[in-house]
Formats: structure tokens, C-alpha cells, sequence
């Protein structure tokens, strides 16, 4: 591919994204050259902030590597990569000390031992913690203040991908459109050593999501459009407690409420998950969230009491979820929370082996937007952020002897993130008449429960929603393309296991004790006979 005007080069590694697994990448790979693309602010756009748990690692008394692993296993639903469980956990706490050691201010005691919570389905407290809900802002901060010091680290803010660009059958570098830009000539900016894909998951392809507004399934629909393979693209987690408040994204209540006494009611005062699960509202979030959704669907509304377990405690302990019903106009100390289910977490992602390699040369997958093995159908809480510090970590080793390249890359004029241009931007997008059928197709027939009928039902929708879009840009069509692999990967599955629900076939299915692999042409051939 020629250069032109529109070219540019990246230094050394080019890293997609610029949440944690992207950031803790690059800084793995200092002093080597790294370029980051960002379409906001660091920290900004990025799911790892709105993080309120924690991180998950074996470093209490009594816990160990194998335990978590196997933890993970249990919640995973049959299909976690164990040998990758326990590989995972075992880094746990090398990358701790990573994150302690750039400033994050984890929660100690006085002989300074981790604080640790203890969240569903986990058999040990074991979640590091800042200020009780508050881990992920203040890792990413730490993260953000040594990535803004380290020289051989280069952040481009504002500026989004939409395709992968490949020559000679390897990914060579990433097109993007400066902010705001829907209909200019995209911009190549080629790696000059490797691409990482760390752009996150795909929550806001619903109508009620926790995720960032900007997470809508655009990573994994351009590799799957350049010909990743997607694994497990059907397995979507909802978080059981989002705050009902209307607000686009929903607000969470973090699980470490419910670790710590706080129970699910309903407006009648009935305590339901004890019906449903020995282990109560500290079940398996799919389990919590398929519970929450039935009540709602009865015509039952669903709250979080943290009265009586909290009380005043909360105010300080769980200050970001208190904020939230704040301004909500809820007292939570004084007042039950009401929650819904919402899109929180994408098991699927990229194909990545142990490296995070994906099966496209030159290109490796870290974070929400690959899938790794470790989760399984159902991902264990607060291993998320543990599984992007470990990928991250592992990339940068795997790409890390590659020989170091400074290009005389010219600066990135004209690209720059604008606050007022840059929510004008947002708004604009999630006003889109199509936007907001995608939306609501994902939520009404693909989201916490689904059946044949509405799956094929919503297969047809998305097609034609594709097809007839007007002004259909890259970045809508990366929507649509992630829409039709999660729909497609779950009527395929004719079981229930994990976070795929589907009322016409309940039950889990030993035949189907595996993962999922689909290309985008297996997932249009679906469609298409949908």
C-alpha cells in the first residue's frame, strides 16, 4: 500500500485503545516505542474506570492460586480454560505489585495488608479494593500518571479506529477518522512493529448498559471483518444491579454491597433469591441477573437494601455508588436502591492464544475485546481487570524482542480531543434513529433471556437495519457486524449455560461443553438463512 497524505507511521508497537489492558501494555513494552490511539481524554472513554470492585487475586490467608482458578471455573459454566485459570491467577499478584508500584493507593490495614472483598460465587475474600468502590478510577489514575512520564510512550487523543488495514496477509496498521470526522478519507496510521487490539467490549450495543458510551462492539466487528476468529461471542454478562435511575449509561451498585450483607427484595418486601440459589444474592451473576429479570418481567420491581447491612457505612465505604443514588434522589441509607439488569461484560471477544496473540499475523488482543479462555461462559467477579494487567503484560513480552523502531513520524496535527465537540459527537451518535433500533433489537431478543423465534427475528432486523441505514458509516457497521455474531453464536447454541439464556432449551447441554469459533462469513451464513 502506497503512502499518501493520509499516512502515517506509528512508533514501534501501535496499541488500539487506551484502557487498562492497552496502557499497562504499553508500559510493559518501555522504553520501546509505543503509539496509543485514543478517541478521548486517557481515562475517559475507557470501561477499566467505571470498574468499582476491584481486582481479583489469591493473596490472603488461607487462598491460593488453585482456588481461585477453580472459583473461576465454577462460575465459568464448563468451558473456562483452567490450565489458563490457573496461570492467570498465579500472576495475580506479580502484577499487583506492578500496579502498586506506579501509585495505586490500595486499600491496607495498619500492618499494610491488602483490605480485601469478598464478591459472588468467590470462596475467599479476595478482592484488592480502593476505597471500598472505587479500584478502577484510581488505577487507571495511577496507570495514566506513569504512562504521561514514560518518553517512549506516544498518545494520540481523539481519533478513532474503524478497520484494520492488511497487506501481504498480516495486519499492518489500523484506518481511523480524526474526531467528528464521519465521511473524510481515513487516516492510515501503519505499526511499524505490531497492532494490539485493546478497544473493549460491546455493552452499549443495548439499550441498558454500565459501560462507557463509547463501548459498542467496534473492536471486535472490525477484526472480525478483517478475519479474526471470534470466540464465544454469545456469552454477554449482565450485572444483576445497575441503578434504575433512566440515565444512558445506567449507574452501578457494585457486588462487594451484596458481599457484605445487602439483600435483593422486591416492592412486596420478598427476599426471592433465597428460592433460587443456596448462595442467595452472592450466586453467580448470570444466575442474580436472570432472577432480577424475571421479577421485572412479572411486573415486580427489584431493589437493593443496603439499609441494615450498611446503614451510614455506606456513605463512606461505597462512596461512588452512594453518589450515584445521591443524585438520583436516593438516600441509601435510609431508602432500598432499585435496580435492573444491564449489559456489563463481553465474554467473547478475539481469538487470542496464552499470548494474546490473535490467529491474524501481526495482530495480538488484550482486555474486553479478546477472549482468552478464562472467563468461560460466565465471568467470575473481578477478574476482569486481572485479566487485562496479566494480557497486557504478556503481549508486551511476546512482541517486546521485536527490534525497537523510532520513526520520524510527523506530528499528528489536527487531531486532538475537543470537550464540547467531543459530547456533541456522543450525543449525535446515540440519537441515531439507527443506532437506537440496534439498540433495542439487542436488548428486546438477544439480551438476558432469548429464544429461536426472536433470535432469527433479530438476525432479519439487523440485516436490514445494515443494509438500509442512511449515511451507514464504519464505525455502525463494526456495530452491526458484533450485533450479528452475538445473535448468530446463540441460535447456533441450543443450550442455556453461563450467560446465554435461551427459554426454548433451559438446560445445559454436555454436547455443547465447549467453546464457540466463528468467522463473520460463518455468522452471515446464519444470518442470511435466518
Amino acid at each position: 500500500m502506497g503512502k499518501n497524505d493520509n499516512t502515517l507511521n506509528a512508533d514501534g508497537a501501535l496499541i488500539v485503545g487506551a484502557g487498562l489492558a492497552g496502557l499497562f501494555c504499553a508500559l510493559k513494552l518501555a522504553p520501546r516505542p509505543v503509539t496509543v490511539l485514543s478517541p478521548k481524554p486517557l481515562g475517559l472513554g475507557a470501561s477499566s474506570s467505571w470498574a468499582q470492585g476491584g481486582l481479583a487475586a489469591a493473596v490472603g490467608k488461607g487462598d491460593s492460586a488453585h482456588a481461585h482458578a477453580r472459583d473461576t471455573e465454577l462460575a465459568g459454566a464448563g468451558i473456562v480454560d483452567f490450565e489458563i485459570a490457573e496461570e492467570v491467577a498465579a500472576e495475580a499478584s506479580e502484577r499487583i505489585d506492578d500496579l502498586a508500584k506506579w501509585g495505586t493507593p490500595f486499600d491496607r490495614d495498619k500492618e499494610g495488608n491488602f483490605l480485601l472483598s469478598k464478591e459472588a460465587a468467590h470462596s475467599f475474600s479476595r478482592v484488592v479494593r480502593v476505597s471500598g468502590d472505587r479500584a478502577g478510577r484510581a488505577i487507571m489514575n495511577a496507570v495514566i500518571a506513569e504512562v504521561r512520564k514514560t518518553p517512549s510512550i506516544r498518545i494520540v487523543e481523539g481519533i478513532t479506529a474503524i478497520d484494520l488495514a492488511r497487506a501481504e496477509g498480516r495486519v499492518i496498521g489500523v484506518y481511523c477518522r480524526k474526531l467528528g470526522d464521519r465521511y473524510g478519507e481515513p487516516i492510515l496510521i501503519r505499526a511499524r512493529a505490531t497492532a494490539v487490539l485493546a478497544a473493549g467490549g460491546l455493552g452499549g450495543l443495548y439499550a441498558i448498559t454500565t459501560n462507557p458510551p463509547g463501548v459498542r462492539g467496534h473492536a471486535m466487528g472490525m477484526a472480525a471483518r478483517a478475519g479474526a476468529m471470534i470466540a464465544d461471542p454469545e456469552f454477554v454478562q449482565f450485572h444483576p444491579t445497575a441503578i434504575a435511575t433512566g440515565s444512558d449509561p445506567a449507574p452501578l451498585a457494585t457486588e462487594a454491597l451484596r458481599g457484605e450483607g445487602a439483600i435483593l427484595v422486591n416492592e412486596l418486601g420478598q427476599r426471592f433469591m433465597l428460592d433460587i440459589h443456596p448462595d442467595a444474592e452472592l450466586a453467580p451473576r448470570d444466575i442474580v441477573a436472570r432472577a432480577n429479570f424475571s421479577q421485572i418481567k412479572h411486573g415486580h420491581k427489584v431493589f437493593l437494601d443496603t439499609r441494615k447491612a450498611l446503614g451510614e457505612k455506606i456513605l463512606e465505604a461505597y462512596p461512588t455508588v452512594a453518589r450515584f443514588c445521591l443524585e438520583a434522589g436516593i438516600d441509601p441509607v435510609t431508602q432500598m436502591i432499585p435496580v435492573t439488569p444491564a449489559a456489563h461484560y463481553h465474554m467473547g471477544g478475539v481469538k487470542v492464544d496464552e499470548n494474546g496473540r490473535s490467529l491474524l499475523p501481526g495482530l495480538w488482543a488484550c482486555g474486553e475485546a479478546s477472549s482468552t479462555g478464562l472467563h468461560g461462559a460466565n465471568r467470575l467477579a473481578s477478574n476482569s481487570l486481572l485479566e487485562a494487567v496479566v494480557y497486557g503484560a504478556r503481549i508486551a513480552t511476546d512482541i517486546g524482542g521485536l527490534e525497537p523502531v523510532r520513526s520520524l513520524m510527523p506530528p499528528f496535527e489536527g487531531i486532538a480531543w475537543d470537550e464540547e465537540s467531543g459530547q456533541a459527537v456522543e450525543v449525535k451518535l446515540r440519537n441515531l434513529k439507527a443506532v437506537q433500533q440496534l439498540r433495542r433489537i439487542m436488548s428486546e431478543l438477544v439480551g438476558v433471556e432469548r429464544d429461536e423465534t426472536g433470535l432469527r427475528t433479530a438476525l432479519r432486523e439487523i440485516a436490514h437495519l445494515e443494509q438500509s441505514a442512511v449515511g451507514v458509516t464504519r464505525s455502525f457497521l463494526n456495530m452491526c457486524v458484533s450485533a450479528t455474531l452475538v445473535a448468530a453464536a446463540a441460535l447456533r447454541r441450543t443450550e442455556s449455560r453461563g450467560g446465554h439464556f435461551r427459554t426454548d432449551f433451559p438446560n445445559k447441554n454436555p454436547d455443547w461443553q465447549s467453546h464457540t469459533n466463528m468467522t463473520l462469513a460463518e455468522a452471515l451464513k446464519i444470518r442470511a438463512e435466518a
